[in-house]
């Protein structure tokens, strides 16, 4: 015999839009508000105005231009950061700006994508930034690993990975989500998120990038 009691519907994942250019605003707002599961909740122009309009609670994920007037995207990480500690921030840019990269990582974006990412992809890592992932475009995943490794330093994992965890982490480093991973290696999602929790633990960080580049430093991949 059951309650009768229909469990109560998941919140939509609240999204923001940073942009200049207002057709990329309105199509981005177009997209995401007619995604199941997804609301867009504003659209601004630039950081500054972004800072003045957004309220509480802040949206979950905020997609966040690079080449902004006035202040940049890569600088207005730390400040929205610093003001809405729990937002995630996806970084979107035209092209593949290495420095520009590392500033917004450093500060605290959650993931970087370029703006040709499909659509399908795009609302995908909306979805996983909500979870705690670091969705990157495949372009800027090697970026990311040519700048560890510019960084360079080797430095000695207490406990290493399984050969399951190290072809995800392989595979996370080349750009890919956590359901192509899946697909990848013929294993379920829900399994794939228990290895990444495991990474995580065993080399003791909180991301993906870090994973990435704790795991390069120590030599697991290259």
């Amino acid at each position: 015999m059951t309650s009768g009691i229909s469990p109560s519907p998941r919140a939509p994942i609240t999204v923001g839009i940073v942009d200049d250019k207002r057709s990329l605003r309105e199509g981005l707002s177009f997209l995401i508000g007619g995604t199941d599961g997804l609301r867009c909740v504003g659209t601004w122009g630039s950081v500054e105005e972004a800072l003045r309009a957004i309220g509480e609670p802040p949206p979950d994920v905020l997609l966040l231009d690079i080449g902004l007037p006035g202040m940049s995207g890569a600088e207005g990480v730390a400040l929205f950061k610093r003001r809405f500690p729990g937002i995630q921030i996806l970084m979107l840019t035209i092209f593949e700006e290495r420095e520009k990269i590392f500033e917004s990582i450093c500060n605290g974006a959650s993931g970087y994508l370029l703006k040709k990412t499909p659509p399908a992809r795009l609302i995908e890592a909306i979805r996983e930034a909500k979870e705690g992932g670091a969705p990157l475009s495949p372009e800027i995943a090697r970026q990311v690993i040519g700048l560890v490794q510019a960084v360079g330093g080797v430095e000695k994992l207490e406990q290493p990975l399984s050969n399951q965890q190290l072809r995800l982490l392989r595979l996370l480093a080349d750009g890919h989500t956590y359901q192509s991973a899946a697909d990848e290696m013929g294993i379920a999602l829900n399994t794939v998120r228990d290895y990444v929790g495991k990474i995580y633990e065993r080399l003791h960080v909180n991301s993906k990038t870090a994973a990435v580049r704790k795991a390069i430093r120590g030599g697991l991949i290259s």
